[in-house]
C-alpha cells in the first residue's frame, strides 16, 4: 500500500481506538487528573495530542516546548540538497492548542521535582503532573569530539537539531571554493537516524555535483558499518563517482581531532585542511532525562509496555531519549512509540482500555533525485525491551520507477506523521 497522509493518519486512529471511561476526582480536590509532556517533537507533541484528543478532555495536558516554530530534524537533509525549503519543514503548536485544549507552554524545563510530582521551568513556573513525559531529544557527550565543543557548533556545525544550524550549514556548503573539501565526523552508535548521516552525505554531494562538481567530501566514521551501507554505497558510485571518500576504523576513522579555528580534521594524526566541517559528535539524552535522575549511561531505560521509567512508573521517555530495546533512534519510532503511550497514560489516569503495545518503524533516504530507498521494522513488546519481529529493506538494483515510488511515499508519509503530530 501506498502510505500518504491519509493512509498513515487512518492507520494510526485505528490503533488508537478510543472508549469512555469515568472521570477520576482526586484526593487533593482537581477535578481532572494531569499530564505534563516536555518536548514538542515527533514523540512529544503526538503524546500531547492523542492524549487530548482520545481523553475528550478528561485529562488536563501540558507540553513544555522552548521553541515556537519546530523543525523537524527528519527530511532536513533534503533542505541542504535543494530539495525542500526550511519554511516546509516548521510546524506551530497553534492548532494542538486551539483545537485540542493543551496548553502549550513555550519554556524551557529546568527541573523534576519525583517526590513532589513537578516540573519548573526557567521561567520560573512550578508545573504539577499525575504523569510526567518526557521527549527531550537529544544532547551531545562532553568531549566526543577532540577539539569540538558546542563553542564550536558555528564554526562547524552539527545540525542535527534542525533550524539554525541546517541554515548554516548549508550557507557553508554554497559557499565552498572550487575543488573544495566538505568533511564530516559521524557518530558512534547508538545515535539519531542511523542512515541520516549517509543521507546527508548524499544530498551534500548532489548540491555540490550541480555547483561544485571537482569539490570532494571526506567522511571519518568510528563505526565498522552502517545502516543502509550497501545503498548509500552503490548509489554513491552511480551518481557522484570519484567525489566521496569514507575513513573507517580500520584506518583512523575513530581516532579524530579537529581544529575549528584552523579549520583542519586530523585522521589518526594525519591533518587536513577543509573548507566545511560538520561534526556529528556522540549524543546521549536531552538534558532534563539526566535531571530528573532516570538516565543509565547516556539514555534513559524504560519498560517496552508503556515506555514508562524503569526508575520511577509515574515518568515516561519517548523517542531518541529512551533505551528501549530494538528500535532505531528515529522520528517514527518516537511517534509510534508516543500512541503505545499515550494509550497506557489515558488507561492509567482514567480507566480506559490498554491494547496491547505493537510499534513501527521506516526510515526513508534520498540519495539522489527520485532515489529513494528505505529500512524498516515491525516490534512488540516484551518483559525485556522493545524487540523486533520482522523487517524489510529496499535492494540494490531496484528500478528507476520502483525508487522513485519510495520517495514519493516518504513524502506521503512527511505530510502524515506532521498532520499526526500537530493536528
Amino acid at each position: 500500500m501506498k502510505l500518504n497522509r491519509r493512509a498513515f493518519i487512518g492507520t494510526a486512529a485505528a490503533a488508537a481506538g478510543t472508549f469512555a471511561a469515568p472521570l477520576l476526582v482526586r484526593a487533593d480536590g482537581h477535578a481532572k487528573p494531569r499530564v505534563v509532556i516536555v518536548g514538542g517533537g515527533a514523540g512529544g507533541a503526538t503524546a500531547a495530542r492523542y492524549i487530548a484528543k482520545d481523553s475528550n478532555g478528561e485529562i488536563d495536558v501540558t507540553l513544555i516546548e522552548p521553541t515556537r516554530t519546530y523543525y523537524t530534524c527528519f527530511f532536513s537533509n533534503l533542505y541542504l540538497g535543494g530539495f525542500r525549503t526550511m519554511d516546509s519543514l516548521g510546524h506551530s503548536y497553534g492548532t494542538l492548542a486551539a483545537e485540542y485544549g493543551i496548553n502549550v507552554v513555550h519554556d524551557w524545563a529546568t527541573g523534576v521535582d519525583r517526590d513532589a510530582k513537578t516540573v519548573t521551568t526557567a521561567g520560573g513556573y512550578t508545573i504539577p503532573y499525575d504523569r510526567l513525559i518526557l521527549s527531550p531529544g537529544i544532547d551531545f557527550v562532553d568531549g566526543a569530539v577532540a577539539g569540538w565543543d558546542v563553542s564550536s557548533q558555528n564554526a562547524m556545525p552539527h545540525a542535527y537539531k534542525a533550524g539554525s544550524q541546517t541554515e548554516l550549514l548549508r550557507a557553508q556548503i554554497e559557499a565552498m571554493p572550487q575543488g573544495g573539501t566538505y568533511a564530516m565526523v559521524a557518530p558512534p552508535n547508538p545515535f539519531r537516524c542511523p542512515p541520516g548521516p549517509y543521507e546527508r552525505i548524499s544530498m551534500v554531494a548532489h548540491m555540490l555535483k550541480e555547483n561544485n562538481p571537482t569539490a570532494k567530501i571526506l567522511i571519518a566514521d568510528p563505526k565498522e558499518k552502517f545502516s543502509k551501507q550497501g545503498l548509500f554505497e552503490d548509489g554513491w558510485s552511480t551518481h557522484y563517482a570519484g567525489m566521496i571518500e569514507r575513513v573507517g576504523p580500520d584506518f583512523g576513522g575513530d581516532n579524530v581531532e579537529v581544529d575549528p579555528n584552523a579549520m583542519t580534521l586530523s585522521i589518526d594524526g594525519e591533518v587536513t585542511n577543509v573548507d566545511v566541517c560538520n561534526v556529528i559528535p556522540a549524543m546521549k539524552a536531552g538534558k532534563i532525562a539526566e535531571i530528573a535522575g532516570i538516565t543509565e549511561g547516556n539514555w534513559a531505560p524504560v519498560n517496552a509496555a508503556d515506555l514508562s521509567s524503569k526508575m520511577d512508573e509515574n515518568i515516561h521517555i519517548l523517542g531518541d531519549a529512551c533505551a528501549q530495546g530494538d528500535m532505531p533512534k528515529s522520528g517514527f519510532s518516537a511517534n509510534s512509540q508516543a500512541k503505545v503511550c499515550a494509550n497506557a497514560v489515558r488507561g492509567a489516569l482514567t480507566g480506559s482500555t490498554v491494547f496491547p503495545a505493537r510499534f513501527a518503524n521506516t526510515c526513508w533516504s534520498l540519495i539522489d533525485t527520485n532515489d529513494g530507498v528505505k529500512v524498516g521494522a515491525s516490534y512488540e513488546a516484551t518483559d525485556e525491551k522493545i524487540a523486533k519481529v520482522d523487517g524489510f529493506i529496499s535492494e540494490v538494483g531496484e528500478s528507476a520507477d520502483v525508487r522513485q515510488a519510495t520517495f514519493e511515499e516518504s513524502v506521503g508519509w512527511y505530510d502524515g506523521i506532521t498532520a499526526d503530530m500537530f493536528g
